[in-house]
């Protein structure tokens, strides 16, 4: 069995997170890419991790879960990913794009890597 990069990016999903109570008032937009390693033993969907389950998976954790910090919420991601059949390593980069505008920054990014050990 081989190994193949994947890249998943722009997963747009809305939660209630951030370290200020305030933060967590209303939901916020998150943008998630991922950086993943899949087993790939034939050239069929049932063969490798499935595109669909990956987004779910990651809009699931942004949408019930609540973080106060974004590089927690990647690594959340990361681990859930990772259980994930045929994953064997992913990298995941938490945008949240409003967070810094007072800082007159575009900004935050977290990333965490889970597997690959």
């Amino acid at each position: 069995m081989s190994t193949s990069r994947l890249f998943l990016t722009g997963i747009r999903a809305a939660g209630h997170h951030g370290a200020r109570p305030a933060e967590k008032d209303e939901p916020q937009q998150f943008v998630v890419d991922l950086d993943l390693e899949v087993e790939v033993a034939q050239d069929s969907i049932e063969a490798t991790a499935d595109y669909r389950g990956i987004t779910e998976a990651v809009r699931s954790v942004v949408q019930e879960r609540s973080f106060d910090l974004i590089e927690i919420m990647a690594q959340a991601i990361a681990e859930e990913v990772l259980a994930i059949p045929h994953v064997a390593k992913v990298t995941a980069l938490v945008h949240k794009p409003n967070a810094a505008t007072r800082l007159e920054i575009d900004g935050v990014t977290a990333a965490a890597t889970a597997g690959g050990d």
